[in-house]
């Protein structure tokens, strides 16, 4: 009777042991549960705060600038380009004005950049030069309709490029520069789609 009361003892305590462990193991679990958790809540604050940088079009400063000088020179070089090679006399019209308008434009981006040490291109960028190589191929009627057809398409871009860097750069006087832009840019825009329905 002892021996059996003994056995059921060291069965109770057994038990007890068993019980705790189990206790602790869950525990272990739920611990882990938690850091997992906690990883992946802040990888979707890291992810929505990157989604949130991007959808702002942020821009840095040096990146406007290149791109900006690049494409005035582009439009400078076929502006010239129209009064040679053009027909239409409101094409050239048109050519005379963004020469006058994107030289200035130029000129006032270079001295701003430099004054802050931000390269600005000698040359123009692949892309701008590739719509002055196919346009020097073409003359007369057919370089007047590609020309307006492309001044139109290319002021969009402009006006979205600049109205982004007018509302999200960080350096105030790029900034100002890019606002002050887009109303010349709108008035090429507007005079460019009036001159391109008549084509």
């Amino acid at each position: 009777m002892k021996k059996i009361s003994i056995a059921l003892w060291f069965l109770t305590v057994s038990v007890f042991f068993l019980a705790c462990n189990g206790n602790d193991s869950t525990t272990d679990t739920n611990d882990d549960t938690d850091v997992n958790t906690a990883e992946v809540d802040n990888t979707r604050t890291d992810n929505m705060q990157q989604d949130s940088l991007n959808q702002t079009g942020n821009i840095a400063a040096p990146d406007f600038v290149m791109k900006a000088a690049s494409g005035g020179m582009m439009e400078v070089a076929l502006a010239k380009m129209a009064q040679q090679k053009g027909k239409n006399q409101r094409v050239k019209n048109f050519a005379k004005m963004l020469v006058q308008d994107h030289t200035k434009a130029g000129n006032e981006l270079k001295g701003i950049a430099t004054s802050k040490s931000i390269t600005v291109p000698s040359e123009m960028m692949a892309e701008h030069k590739t719509h002055v190589d196919e346009m020097s191929k073409m003359s007369g009627a057919e370089f007047d309709k590609s020309y307006m057809s492309m001044m139109v398409n290319d002021h969009q871009k402009d006006i979205s490029d600049y109205r982004n860097a007018s509302e999200n750069l960080t350096d105030a006087e790029i900034k100002n520069f890019a606002s002050k832009t887009l109303p010349v840019l709108q008035k090429h825009l507007d005079s460019a789609q009036a001159i391109n329905q008549n084509m």
